[in-house]
């Protein structure tokens, strides 16, 4: 039975803009011999990390979506753990595909709603006491 996954990994920063499409499209080929489909990959481009990950406070950020069983992802996986270029990889089995919105028109503005003053009455007590 074919699942939906989504793997993000993230590269080293100082990769090329070759070698990054060169890991790229090597991840891509893995999955698509081992039987994947519906393949989609996104890559974010370098993003800080909210941690240092091996002492790099940067990496390229890489997104794929795609149609596999879980025999499938297993050999990617196992690609990515022995790579020097990949410092960190996640793979989500997703329970269905979200579709992105037809209309990507701005959010509707609400409008502020008035500001009430609040009425504090003293009750003879004070904090001193």
């Amino acid at each position: 039975m074919s699942n939906n996954y989504e793997t993000l990994y993230i590269l080293r920063p100082d990769l090329g803009e070759e070698v990054v499409q060169q890991q790229v499209e090597r991840y891509r080929t893995l999955i698509t011999e081992h039987s994947a489909t519906d393949i989609q990959v996104k890559v974010w481009g370098k993003k800080r990390l909210a941690y240092p990950i091996k002492k790099l406070n940067d990496g390229v950020y890489v997104q794929m979506n795609y149609q596999a069983s879980g025999k499938q992802v297993a050999p990617m996986e196992r690609a990515m753990r022995l790579s020097d270029e990949v410092i960190r990889y996640l793979t989500l089995k997703l329970d269905r595909v979200v579709a992105p919105p037809a209309d990507l028109s701005p959010l509707t503005e609400i409008p502020p709603s008035p500001i009430t003053e609040a009425v504090v009455e003293d009750d003879g007590i004070s904090a001193e006491d």
